[in-house]
Order: structure tokens, then sequence, then C-alpha cells
């Protein structure tokens, strides 16, 4: 498949081009404060998962830093901010491009002069296209691919350990993709296999410190890179084959993550958590 082949939003996309509207927990997360007084770095907060965890983070209770990719997502960010700052809590928006890992280390850098500490670190951007065959694939989008959705984790999770302190969280997020790929998205795929791996053998590298690393593996999930990165025919049947029969929508997400951030998850490290309506992860 070509690159004017992909799909009818051009990507990343944005929540305003979708239909239909994504449900991030808007009207309906209610928080408990779980993470009150925690600081937390999410990237790609500004839509999707990334935005339905910035919600049910700060209504828990914690401050945000949300890194999110340009201009094109100024929107997006705004709003996700919105929600933040309507719960009382504080939002740093910080655009800029991950795969860049000096653009890494700034963004730690902006999170500890802002909130003096990592508590929360959600490596949750990721890029992906589609292709029909190995020779469309451009080497320069492949290496994109690996430096925005395994490289840049890397350098995230370097620069944030020495701010953090026993008792945080790192959660990455993964994908079904990691355990069933589909060759249209071979790229992304072969990342999400990386970032389990990366997942299980920081988890063992960080447990002496005290620092939980796990990763969430969504299914098909609504979420704007989906009609801007895969064509109109499998974004008409997206989500359609799982045992629920839908996609899942981001909103869908924010407890697990929640979960891992908190307390209630403090002997949960080195996990695979699968939220996939219905489709094993074995």
């Amino acid at each position: 498949m070509s690159q004017s082949d992909q799909g009818r939003i051009q990507p990343p996309g944005t929540e305003a081009e979708m239909t239909p509207r994504a449900d991030h927990g808007e009207a309906s997360y209610r928080g408990s404060d779980r993470l009150a007084g925690l600081a937390a770095v999410i990237t790609g907060g500004d839509s999707g998962i990334g935005r339905a965890v910035a919600i049910a983070f700060a209504r828990e209770g914690a401050d945000l830093l949300v890194s999110y990719l340009d201009e094109r997502e100024d929107a997006d960010a705004r709003e996700t901010a919105r929600h933040v700052e309507a719960a009382g809590r504080r939002c740093v928006l910080v655009p800029g491009d991950i795969a860049d890992a000096a653009h890494c280390r700034a963004v730690i850098d902006r999170a500890v002069r802002e909130f003096g500490r990592i508590d929360v670190l959600v490596n949750n951007a990721a890029f992906q296209r589609t292709y029909r065959s190995l020779d469309e694939i451009p080497d320069e989008e492949w290496d994109y691919t690996f430096r925005t959705n395994v490289a840049a984790m890397f350098h995230l999770a370097k620069a944030a350990v020495p701010h953090m302190r026993p008792g945080s969280s790192i959660i990455n997020t993964t994908s079904i993709q990691s355990d069933k790929p589909s060759p249209m998205l071979l790229a992304y795929a072969s990342t999400k296999g990386a970032v389990s791996n990366f997942t299980a053998g920081l988890a063992q590298m960080l447990g002496s410190k005290g620092i939980r690393v796990n990763a969430v593996a969504p299914g098909p999930i609504w979420t704007p890179l989906i009609p801007s990165t895969m064509p109109p025919d499998k974004v008409e049947s997206f989500g359609k084959d799982t045992p629920l029969g839908r996609p899942g929508q981001p909103k869908e997400l924010a407890g697990i993550y929640v979960l891992l951030a908190s307390e209630e998850g403090s002997y949960m490290t080195g996990g695979i958590h699968a939220v996939t309506g219905g489709t094993p992860l074995l």
C-alpha cells in the first residue's frame, strides 16, 4: 500500500476529525484520590489513550506533563489540559518529537523543573503506518518507527529514573500486535514486540530501586491513529473480529493505568496487561 492509500485523515490525526468521536471518560470517570499528590509524565497525552489516562490521573489527584508531537495537535492538547485543570490539577504541555533523544531528555528536565520529581512515567506515544508489501516500506520510516516507539522509551526512562523514588511506576503502552502481528503493520508490530521485552527486562533491572515497570497491551482501540493510518475498509471493520464484537474506547483503558500507577499495584511489575476485548494474549 502506498503512502497515499492510508486513511482519509492526515496522520497523526486529531480528535475533531473522528467519526464517531472517541470517549475518553470525560463524562464518566470518577476519581477517588488514588494518585493524590503525584507527578506524572504522559507521552501522546493529547488524544486517544493518552487523553483518557490524563483525565483519569488528574481526577485521581495527579499533576501532569503532557508530551505531544507538534502544532497539528495543539487543539487536542489544549482540550486535554482543560479537563486536567477542571479537575484542579496542573497540566504542562510540551510539544516536540520524541524520536529525537535530546527532546526526550528535555521533556524529563521540564517535568523535574515543574514538579521537582517524577512519580509516574507513561510511555504511550507511538507511530504506525500500513503497507501491503515489504518493498513499499521506506527505510527512513522503518527507522523512525523504531526511534519513536522503542528508542524514545529508553531515553525517557533513562532520564527519568534518577528523579523517581521507591514506589514510582513506569507504564509502557505495547499492543496485542506484539503477540499477534498483522503483516500490514510490520514495523509497528515489530516495535511493540520490542516494547514488551523492554518492559520485562527493565522491571528486573529497576526492581532493587523499588521502581515498578509494566506494560498495557491494548487491542483495537478507537483513536485518531486508526482512521489516519489504516485503509478505509479496515477502519470500517475495525474491532468487529474481537469476542466482544466492537472496538474499545480509550476510557476503557484508563483503569488499568491508574491501577499500575497506584499503591494498589505495589506488587505488580514486569507484567503485560491485556485490554483486548477478549482476544487472548498468552
